[in-house]
């Protein structure tokens, strides 16, 4: 077993054997996503769901299989991987408080052709796949702001495409901590090499030669399969343009910045 196989095989159990709590109608604000929809959709759509732990590197589906159920991320954070037949991987899109896995049953199919891998531990908001269809159904303000968030999704997943091929390694490396930093409450989260290689479609070697130049920087600090972001602004600079498209349309969409990290300065 090699590649993204390898990194993945340690399952988890399935989210139904975690213990879950039901969420009630005022508890939803960390999902940024949910809490975007009006009051009455919140509360009524608050009952079904149920709070989630997700764990690292925890699968919450996989190619070709049915999706039983969708997460709203709250300090959790999850990457879309698309898996090669050798078991190799790289990253397509990143989900945290701002989206939610289980694009499919929200644009009318019942399965993805990539794997849902959960990148950084915490909470998740989570309703089964029947009852979240039946919702949109029934509130047009939920459907709609799910089908926009459709679409500033896709447009994460085809800027990451065009980043990947066209620009530099630190800038790319930049651009997916910044990204990271964005989803998560702290300034300090788990990340190996060996990783960020996978999740940038990147040879090992090749991250830690652009990691080496964030750090000696100042930018960032890494050690003992932890990194920690040192410097933002610098980080900001040091990326591409991509980023900021991306989080400008992110703010967009939810009509607030980007998770009280401080204004984007490009």
């Amino acid at each position: 077993m090699d590649g993204w196989e390898s990194l993945c095989s340690r399952r988890h159990p399935p989210p139904d054997r975690f213990v879950a709590h039901t969420v009630p109608p005022d508890a939803a604000s960390r999902s940024r996503l949910l809490s975007a929809l009006p009051a009455e959709s919140l509360l009524r759509l608050s009952p079904r769901l149920t709070r989630v732990e997700l764990h690292l590197r925890q699968v919450l589906h996989l190619p070709g299989r049915p999706i039983a159920t969708v997460y709203f991320p709250e300090s959790a954070w999850v990457s879309m991987i698309a898996t090669l037949e050798d078991g190799d991987g790289a990253e397509v899109g990143v989900i945290g408080h701002e989206g939610v896995v289980g694009l499919p049953v929200i644009l009318g199919a019942d399965s993805d052709d990539l794997e849902a891998t959960v990148q950084h531990p915490g909470t998740a908001l989570s309703i089964g796949a029947a009852a979240l269809w039946e919702e949109m159904e029934h509130d047009p303000a939920l459907r709609s702001l799910l089908l926009r968030y459709a679409l500033v999704h896709h447009g994460q997943v085809a800027r990451t495409a065009a980043c990947n091929g066209r620009h530099y390694t630190e800038q790319r490396l930049a651009r997916w901590l910044l990204m990271a930093h964005d989803r998560s409450e702290g300034d300090e989260f788990p990340m190996t090499h060996e990783l960020l290689a996978m999740m940038l479609g990147l040879r090992r070697a090749g991250v830690t030669v652009a990691a080496g130049i964030l750090q000696k920087a100042g930018l960032i600090r890494y050690e003992r399969g932890r990194i920690a972001i040192t410097d933002r602004p610098g980080l900001e600079s040091a990326s591409c343009e991509c980023y900021g498209v991306v989080r400008r349309a992110s703010a967009r969409f939810l009509r607030a910045d980007d998770g009280g990290k401080g204004a984007y300065r490009r």
